[in-house]
């Protein structure tokens, strides 16, 4: 597993225009750096990396990433590398303002871990949340 220095919270460089720094969305060291990694391999070069949510699993929601394609008019950006924008969708936004990704390596286990503090409650698999 990586070290507490290595998943230390990066502070965005910017967030959306009338949000909170408080709410914005963060991401480790470890993060910004596996999401970099990965952009780097795609083709064409994705513009940034998306995260939201979904209605699904035994609590109601869980959490969606992808590469960001195309840019909405509804999307918050939130610059949290010099080379990293992050988008999330004013929907989702809702859900996970505040939220710290993290990513995780545990011998073959990868996984992005969310610190969302809007959250009450989980599913005993921990796949999907309730808020």
């Amino acid at each position: 597993m990586n070290s507490e220095a290595e998943r230390s919270v990066q502070g965005p460089l910017g967030g959306p225009p009338g949000v909170a720094p408080s709410e914005w969305v963060t991401f480790t060291a470890s993060a910004i750096e596996h999401v970099k990694r990965e952009m780097a391999k795609a083709n064409p070069r994705p513009a940034g990396f998306r995260v939201g949510v979904t209605r699904t699993g035994c609590s109601g929601m869980a959490y969606v990433v992808d590469f960001a394609e195309e840019i909405s008019a509804d999307d918050l950006v939130f610059k949290v590398d010099p080379d990293l924008d992050v988008y999330v969708d004013s929907k989702s936004f809702q859900v996970i303002k505040g939220t710290r990704v993290d990513f995780l390596r545990d011998g073959l286990n990868r996984l992005f871990q969310f610190k969302n503090p809007n959250v009450k409650s989980e599913c005993g698999c921990g796949e999907s949340f309730n808020i």
